[in-house]
């Protein structure tokens, strides 16, 4: 974020005290506690998490704390200190074909391999407010959160015997299998030899293959991609798209230490997956067939993930030998204005100091106002033209004339 301000250092001080006494609102009530905040808002959380490109739930809480409720300036603060974090090596790619499952549906086959599993979703909501929330006994549940500050872990999540939890974990089929056995679906391409690059060291170029598109995405502003991915719905791009699958749970992260030689389970992480499938024509050397959007982000981010893979189809344009005819298709548009963190920066630095700039921008004007008098004023013609000369003429000598 561009953010750049000189002088009235005490001035600056007592404005942070004010945003202190800000955030802590009124001092009768309880202090909203981090480890409330990564419990009850998790949505929040995983939102900070993504678009901040930190796993870290705690701290996504903290920052969702400092900024008192402000995601925008929470993303901020955790990639900010994400930076000063050092670089211990890649985790091998995550198998999401092995997870543990929360939520599991299919837009595009009623019974499925495995089943459909609902989970915990708005979709069946009647989205009334429920005033009973404001009675309820804010001590409730309170002993679900250690005094440590840890959340749940997966089994309290969803409880389960060792059996289901097995079962769970054992891979479980894509929908998108059903279709490529087919030959419905394109087949995915071979990954180059070289490892995909890294945006987080280095800067954006373009044209960007998928895995920076993809990367890009990941940690683009939940908002703009959804008016992106909306906006392919709405006509301005190629786009038919159904929601072949979307999952949500916890998979493995694992490291292969050189040292080792082989594989090491790190942990786990929640993320939600999303892959649309849409139709295409086909072309001189590929048959009508099926073809893929794909998302993926921390946590619980549905919407997102949807959003991303609808975008993800329409920069494939150039790939699949498609015109470019709307915004969501240009990777440059697109991509260039997806960064919540670079987009906020850029439109709140208006408000800082500009003074230098705008009096020299208030010189300009005033010489151009006077060139412009003075070639009113030696042309006859324009100075007896109020229209010309800046001066608003009245509805009856409009009629005159």
């Amino acid at each position: 974020m561009y953010v750049a301000v000189k002088g009235g250092a005490a001035a600056i001080e007592s404005s942070w005290r004010l945003l202190e006494t800000q955030r802590r609102g009124d001092t009768t009530l309880a202090a909203l506690s981090v480890a409330q905040i990564r419990a009850q808002l998790s949505l929040a959380v995983d939102r900070v998490m993504s678009e901040g490109s930190l796993y870290d739930p705690e701290l996504a809480a903290l920052a969702i704390k400092q900024a008192s409720g402000d995601l925008v300036e929470a993303i901020f603060l955790l990639r900010a200190f994400r930076t000063t974090l050092p670089r211990l090596g890649y985790a091998l790619p995550l198998d999401t074909g092995r997870i543990e499952l929360l939520r599991r549906i299919s837009a595009t086959f009623k019974e499925v391999p495995g089943g459909q599993l609902l989970g915990p979703t708005y979709d069946y909501t009647q989205r009334l407010l429920d005033f009973a929330l404001l009675a309820e006994d804010e001590s409730a549940g309170a002993s679900a959160v250690g005094a440590s500050g840890e959340s749940p872990s997966p089994s309290h999540v969803m409880p389960e015997t060792a059996e289901a939890h097995a079962n769970h974990l054992a891979a479980v089929p894509r929908i998108n299998d059903l279709l490529a056995r087919e030959g419905l679906l394109e087949t995915p391409q071979p990954h180059d030899a070289e490892a995909p690059g890294d945006l987080t060291r280095e800067p954006l170029m373009f044209p960007a293959d998928r895995a920076l598109r993809l990367q890009a995405l990941a940690r683009g502003d939940e908002g703009w991609l959804l008016a992106m991915g909306y906006s392919t719905q709405r006509g301005y791009a190629n786009s038919h798209p159904f929601a072949g699958e979307i999952r949500r749970g916890f998979v493995s992260v694992e490291l292969l230490p050189d040292e080792l030689g082989f594989p090491i389970d790190i942990g786990d992480l929640e993320v939600t997956e999303c892959q649309m499938i849409n139709q295409f024509n086909g072309s001189r050397e590929v048959p009508p067939q099926f073809t893929q959007g794909y998302g993926l982000a921390f946590g619980g981010a549905e919407r997102k993930t949807m959003a991303m893979a609808l975008v993800d189809r329409a920069l494939r344009a150039d790939e699949l030998g498609e015109p470019r005819v709307a915004p969501a298709q240009d990777d440059e548009f697109v991509l260039s204005h997806a960064d919540n963190v670079e987009a906020s920066g850029f439109v709140q630095h208006l408000k800082l100091p500009h003074y230098v700039d705008f009096q020299a921008e208030l010189e300009l004007v005033r010489k151009l106002r006077a060139s412009h008098a003075q070639a009113a004023a030696a042309v006859p013609e324009l100075a007896a033209t109020p229209e010309r000369a800046g001066m608003p003429q009245t509805q009856k000598e409009r009629d005159a004339a």
